[in-house]
């Protein structure tokens, strides 16, 4: 390619690559990271209930969501990051909702519950 297509080309790559949000930061970086929570998140779907720990996806869900509010709010904005945070909440809800559930399951069949 050359001319006015290279010429736009490029500056768009440049223009990402100097963005304030861009990959030469942590508002990148970080949330590339993050996404490990995500996917740990997701591979303990295949864990049984009874082995989730409560407090752990208590502090996820609440982590989570609480950085999507203030990934909003900074300077610059990062869509990205309140991305990611969203995702690491609802899977530590959800998590939640399977530890309730198998907890209430547990009961009505007469079964010890855990503390």
């Amino acid at each position: 390619m050359s001319g006015p297509a290279s010429s736009a080309a490029g500056s768009k790559f440049t223009a990402f690559m100097n963005h304030p949000a861009g990959p030469k930061t942590v508002f990148f970086w970080g949330p590339m990271m993050k996404w490990c929570l995500v996917a740990a998140g997701l591979k303990d779907l295949q864990r049984p209930p009874e082995k989730l720990s409560v407090s752990q996806n208590l502090a996820l869900a609440a982590t989570g969501f609480i950085w999507v509010r203030w990934s909003l709010v900074i300077t610059p904005v990062n869509y990205s990051l309140a991305c990611v945070n969203f995702f690491v909440g609802a899977t530590g809800l959800g998590q939640l909702g399977r530890i309730a559930h198998h907890r209430y399951q547990a009961q009505a069949a007469g079964k010890p519950v855990p503390a």
